[in-house]
């Protein structure tokens, strides 16, 4: 709680910086009001990555060690909820988190289906690990499947949120891979194999590192702003793609989907906390705690009925199979001209 605390002065005071600069800005979206109140960056960890994603564990690490990450994320966070605003038709007032960041009618970003080129480093100390050319198109398969809203499962998403269920039309493109053999048995959470292997023109290719990550630990990435001397998504290649060397209950590829998401700028569902913290997408319902197996529907937390099939939350692999429209909003938010990761757009 003491980070929390913290991170909620650090906050303040780039408010404060980020009010007095707004004349820098010349922009007709950069001077839309909008209500940062509700932001937050660091969490309270109270939730361990029992369920595989160490992605906001790496992010307090990363404040903790780099003081401006803070500011550069604030000001990601407001340039989208400004462009949002800016193009955006009133909101609905039954949205479900309703934080500073719930989406209006999603605005028309003129961006069509945009296809991200990914470079995939395969790390190996073994025959398992050095996963084949059949498994990583397996990977590749789902990621379009799943941002497409194209895969097998779709149709099960429950008439509660079929209507928020959504095409996020944004699609990958297999690039090329590299294969590195390294003795090492286990590279955890230090960003120790984007290190050793850095990333490869991270401005215009999403890069993803295919390694024994150890600990237990699925995957973990690496939010809009961060260095790009680390930017990327680490998998552990027994939890990539569907087919050869892969483990159930996470053998279809969703913790790279997950990872890919956070990647884009998503938040875990249940906002890192309990029932008052925010993931900043309005339709998906309030949780207070992540959902792991795979729930019975309906599962109810903090009033409201939690969208366990999402892809933030962390259900097993065949439990998961939909993006909320707020958070395709939200993904494309950083993809436009202006975001964060406009440069993946050719």
């Amino acid at each position: 709680m003491k980070k929390v605390f913290l991170s909620m002065i650090a906050v303040a005071t780039i408010m404060v910086s980020c009010s007095d600069d707004q004349t820098a800005n010349t922009t007709d979206d950069a001077q839309v009001a909008v209500d940062m109140s509700d932001f937050y960056l660091h969490t309270d960890n109270s939730e361990k990555a029992a369920g595989g994603c160490f992605t906001m564990q790496k992010l307090n690490d990363q404040l903790d060690k780099d003081p401006q990450l803070a500011e550069k994320m604030y000001n990601i966070e407001k340039r989208f909820r400004q462009d949002v605003l800016s193009k955006a038709k009133p909101a609905n007032p039954g949205g479900g988190n309703g934080g500073g960041g719930g989406d209006p009618e999603p605005p028309t970003d003129n961006l069509g289906v945009v296809t991200i080129p990914v470079y995939i480093h395969v790390v190996y100390s073994n025959s398992n690990e050095n996963i084949s050319d059949a498994q990583i198109n397996s990977q590749m398969a789902v990621l379009n499947d799943d941002f497409r809203k194209t895969n097998n499962d779709a149709n099960q998403v429950p008439s509660l949120f079929s209507g928020v269920a959504a095409d996020t039309e944004i699609q990958f493109s297999l690039a090329q891979t590299f294969r590195y053999s390294n003795s090492r048995t286990s590279w955890g959470t230090n960003n120790l194999v984007k290190s050793t292997y850095p990333p490869v023109t991270p401005s215009t290719h999403m890069n993803i590192w295919v390694c024994n990550i150890g600990g237990g630990i699925l995957g973990y990435a690496q939010f809009p702003g961060g260095s790009p001397s680390t930017d990327g998504i680490v998998v552990g290649p027994q939890f990539f793609g569907t087919t050869g060397y892969v483990a159930s209950p996470f053998d279809e590829g969703r913790t790279t989907t997950h990872e890919v998401g956070h990647y884009l700028n998503l938040r875990h569902i249940w906002g890192d906390g309990r029932c008052n913290r925010d993931d900043f997408v309005s339709d998906t319902p309030t949780s207070d705690a992540p959902n792991y197996g795979c729930p019975s529907f309906p599962t109810t937390n903090c009033r409201s009925t939690d969208m366990t099939m999402n892809y933030m939350d962390y259900t097993n692999d065949a439990c998961m199979y939909m993006f909320s429209t707020g958070q395709k909003t939200r993904m494309r938010g950083v993809l436009v001209a202006g975001g964060a990761r406009e440069t993946l757009v050719n």
